[in-house]
């Protein structure tokens, strides 16, 4: 399902957060949001996902505007992992998984088998279903990530999107959950729109990569173009070196030194 978003400008009271961003996003991809600390990534994020109401612009959804999309229809192809996520401390990961259905229950409808069987396939996907009846308060980060993704998949969106789904998480369960990320991507086509702080993660695991700044779009490309020095320099303050990553086909770079 391809993404548009064209002369989207978003207020906070008086505040300006967003200020017109237009951009696509094709069917199949992967695209991550950069941008120093309130530059306006996870108002994005809320923004697409109609958490947020825009001051103006629009928002498409293979070309018709979400407004004009009923909220259960959005629910049924836009999957949305917030940055903070409660739960109660007695649901079990397979009770967890099973709200990602509800969006396709009829009113008063209780899971049916084909749902059940989408609930076993999602836990399936995210290696989680020898442990599906542990409680999610038990887990340790990597696999909580997994089973908020997990209830996602059984949504089974076109589009997902991942409000910085790494944070707080050690380096092993980062890269977990982003290979995770990636495999969704390539094996079922999910576009994925996701918020990352780590810019070499970001170059690796995204087909584009949006640069946010003040507000503001300050470039939206592929790694190779948009990792830069210019943008390390100006946007992120540091002096860095960028070598090619032959094995990720991706730049990464190693700082040198802080500009500000």
């Amino acid at each position: 399902m391809e993404l548009k978003v064209e002369n989207l400008n978003v207020n906070y009271d008086d505040k300006k957060i967003l200020k017109d961003i237009s951009f696509n996003v094709k069917n199949g991809e992967i695209v991550t949001i950069i941008g120093p600390n309130g530059s306006g990534k996870s108002t994005l994020i809320k923004s697409i996902s109609r958490y947020l109401k825009p001051a103006s612009g629009k928002i498409y959804l293979n070309k018709v505007n979400i407004n004009q999309i009923n909220t259960k229809e959005i629910a049924r192809n836009l999957a949305v992992l917030p940055q903070v996520k409660g739960v109660s401390s007695d649901i079990s990961i397979e009770e967890l998984v099973s709200y990602g259905r509800f969006p396709h229950l009829k009113f008063g409808r209780r899971l049916g088998i084909e749902d059940k069987e989408i609930i076993s396939w999602a836990l399936e996907k995210t290696g989680l279903m020898e442990m599906k009846d542990r409680y999610v308060v038990t887990l340790s980060g990597g696999e909580r990530q997994r089973a908020w993704i997990a209830m996602s998949l059984a949504q089974k969106p076109k589009i997902l999107l991942l409000d910085e789904p790494t944070t707080f998480l050690d380096i092993c369960y980062q890269l977990e959950t982003l290979e995770l990320v990636k495999e969704l991507n390539k094996t079922l086509g999910i576009t994925v729109v996701m918020v990352l702080h780590d810019l070499n993660q970001a170059a690796r695991y995204s087909d584009n990569i949006l640069v946010i700044n003040n507000g503001e779009l300050w470039e939206y490309g592929e790694p190779c173009k948009v990792i830069s020095e210019g943008l390390l320099k100006h946007i992120f303050k540091i002096d860095a070196d960028i070598y090619e990553d032959k094995i990720n086909n991706c730049p990464y770079f190693i700082p040198r030194k802080i500009t500000a």
